[in-house]
């Protein structure tokens, strides 16, 4: 019998044409309710528990293609458009929020750089000012030139162009953390707004509505504290990282024996394997884009495509 099992990740959801930000990228819920409608047809989805029952000592069998949904970045998205099409259908969804984002009312940097480029049409135009700004930053930190950042990005990415992947690159992994954060905080304010905290409270779900999808069966797990690119980080900082997204889960009554990891931007390295199988972390999702076989893929590496490998 096969032991396939497809994982799909999800970000934004939502009525795309008449959003303030119809340029992010992101699913339509109409494509979603159709993807829905695919998947009952093609697919049995399972919860996370059946999924651990699988990989269990008992070897539960899977029913035959199952599949497993799952919701990154805690948007506000998740509760109003996935969730009540998800509980009408009596499908679980698997939704990990970042803590930072929940707790504190700000925007991560990730997503902040999401609305600008939704705001901003041309990357170009982006690039060059962050390249601009730069030079302030240079007599304290060692910053290497345009060229240099430009030739370290090499192949195609799967949805970006290469002027989009140099930006994320510059601004999420490769420039000094004070750096690309106060850029970041710069860009947001400039291109979107100076309100992050009001942002914030319209883009993340609250406490009470992860608090809902949990009552309802959804599944709930961490995205770590902060979203930091975790393979990036020292393992003192790892471990500081899924410490205090543990924290965040037990605020919502979720044991550490029953939880779960979604890496932030898929990055993980053995330090934060350790770590996680030490804090018996029972499932990790990574985004790595295939099909999982439990006969093979570690519990804790688990592979997802993106949700726009599915027909729609």
């Amino acid at each position: 019998m096969s032991r396939s099992v497809t994982i799909v990740m999800y970000h934004y959801v939502r009525d795309l044409k008449r959003s303030r930000f119809p340029a992010i990228k992101g699913l339509s819920v109409e494509r979603f309710c159709r993807q829905l409608d695919y998947i009952q047809v093609h697919y049995a989805p399972i919860s996370v528990e059946k999924l651990l029952g699988t990989l269990g000592s008992g070897g539960e069998d899977l029913p035959p293609n199952p599949i497993l949904l799952t919701f990154d970045d805690g948007y506000s998205d998740h509760f109003a458009n996935v969730f009540p099409l998800l509980d009408e259908r009596g499908i679980q969804g698997c939704f990990f929020p970042p803590a930072q984002a929940v707790l504190e009312h700000t925007v991560l940097d990730v997503n902040k750089i999401h609305f600008v480029l939704a705001a901003v049409p041309d990357a170009g135009t982006l690039l060059d000012q962050v390249f601009s700004s730069l030079v302030e930053f240079r007599l304290e930190h060692a910053l290497k030139t345009r060229e240099d950042y430009l030739l370290a990005v090499t192949g195609e990415h799967r949805y970006d162009t290469r002027e989009v992947t140099v930006l994320k690159r510059l601004l999420q992994r490769d420039l000094p953390e004070p750096v690309r954060a106060e850029i970041v905080r710069r860009l947001f304010a400039e291109h979107v707004t100076a309100d992050e905290a009001a942002f914030a409270c319209e883009l993340y779900m609250s406490m009470d509505q992860i608090a809902c999808l949990r009552r309802r069966g959804m599944h709930i797990g961490s995205h770590g504290y902060s979203h930091a690119w975790l393979n990036h980080v020292s393992p003192e900082a790892q471990a500081v990282e899924i410490d205090r997204s543990l924290d965040f889960l037990q605020k919502l009554g979720i044991g550490k024996d029953e939880w779960t990891m979604c890496y932030p931007y898929g990055g993980f390295n053995d330090s934060l394997l350790r770590i996680l199988r030490g804090r018996q972390c029972r499932l990790g999702f990574t985004a790595e884009a295939r099909v999982a076989d439990l006969d093979i893929d570690d519990r804790l590496t688990l592979p997802r495509l993106d949700a726009n490998d599915l027909p729609s």
